[in-house]
């Protein structure tokens, strides 16, 4: 089917997109698919409490649908960490920030048409508690006000696909959260795309003269065209200081290579990766449900 990132009623494209990544190794075996990791359902007989929660419209659903939404918040952990379930915690524990925005995230994921499983599994990755981690971005080229209460470390490939039907995605974020998120792009060249290194130096020598974006655009645009004649020629096309621009393409290595170690540090195997303040993104690759994480941020940090 032919990409849309407008289309919402589409999980199964969302959840490839999460699952689409180009891997810094080869994979040693063949890739799990959606719905079979550790949040496989058991069967349960269990009457499913239908009472509808307050201010939660499911009028758009169908009876199955709902009934499905109704089985997961009644048997779905607090996302708070506490022995209760998230209905519980929407219900009646006001202390739980987190539970209206979880309840919005599986009613989301259930519109998407995801099955039990696949919500359990996408709950899980959100909600379990995972190792805080800092970037040193100084040097690192980014989008947005430096004060943003949001931030996102996006590690990227040039040369990457996935990276560059991500990149819209990304775009939609920072145009809906406008004032309220920066971005930081660290680059992350693997090994295997010959000349991702070179398009990442020549991003940052771009960036040296206030023209990262141009240059940016013009990497993924022409992908994977990226050894020094090329993106000499696009630097060239941008009316770049060549003199400054070599230069500066020669003395950004150490930068690329800095992001590289940030990055494996932080766990990073694969491209694009996101971070959203301190923490891994794990949700489907997509504008609205990373702005769900998004929103859940801004409202329980304030």
């Amino acid at each position: 089917m032919p990409y849309n990132p407008r289309v919402s009623k589409a999980y199964w494209l969302l959840i490839s997109l999460a699952l689409l990544a180009c891997e810094k190794k080869s994979p040693k075996s063949d890739p799990v698919s959606p719905g079979s990791g550790s949040a496989a359902v058991v069967p349960d007989n269990t009457p499913v409490d239908t009472t509808p929660l307050t201010g939660v419209d499911l009028g758009k659903m169908g009876d199955e649908k709902k009934t499905l939404f109704y089985k997961l918040v009644g048997s779905l952990s607090s996302p708070c960490g506490k022995a209760e379930s998230l209905r519980k915690s929407f219900a009646a524990d006001t202390a739980c920030k987190r539970a209206p925005f979880a309840v919005r995230y599986v009613m989301a994921l259930v519109d998407d048409d995801a099955n039990e499983t696949q919500v359990r599994e996408e709950y899980e990755k959100k909600y379990k508690q995972t190792p805080e981690v800092s970037f040193d971005v100084s040097k690192a080229p980014h989008e947005g006000p430096d004060d943003a209460p949001i931030k996102l470390y996006e590690f990227f490939d040039y040369e990457c696909p996935h990276c560059k039907a991500f990149k819209p995605l990304l775009e939609q974020v920072m145009k809906d959260e406008d004032g309220k998120v920066v971005e930081y792009y660290m680059m992350f060249p693997l090994e295997k795309h010959e000349g991702s290194k070179s398009a990442a130096q020549a991003a940052l020598a771009a960036h040296a003269q206030h023209k990262f974006k141009e240059m940016h655009d013009l990497l993924f645009e022409k992908s994977p065209d990226h050894d020094k004649e090329h993106v000499t020629g696009y630097a060239k096309s941008l009316g770049l200081d060549m003199g400054k621009f070599d230069a500066d393409y020669a003395a950004s290595l150490p930068q690329v290579t800095t992001d590289i170690q940030q990055g494996e540090k932080a766990g990073v195997d694969s491209t694009p990766t996101l971070f959203l303040n301190n923490r891994k993104y794990e949700g489907p690759m997509h504008f609205k449900y990373i702005e769900l994480w998004i929103e859940e941020e801004l409202a329980v940090n304030r």
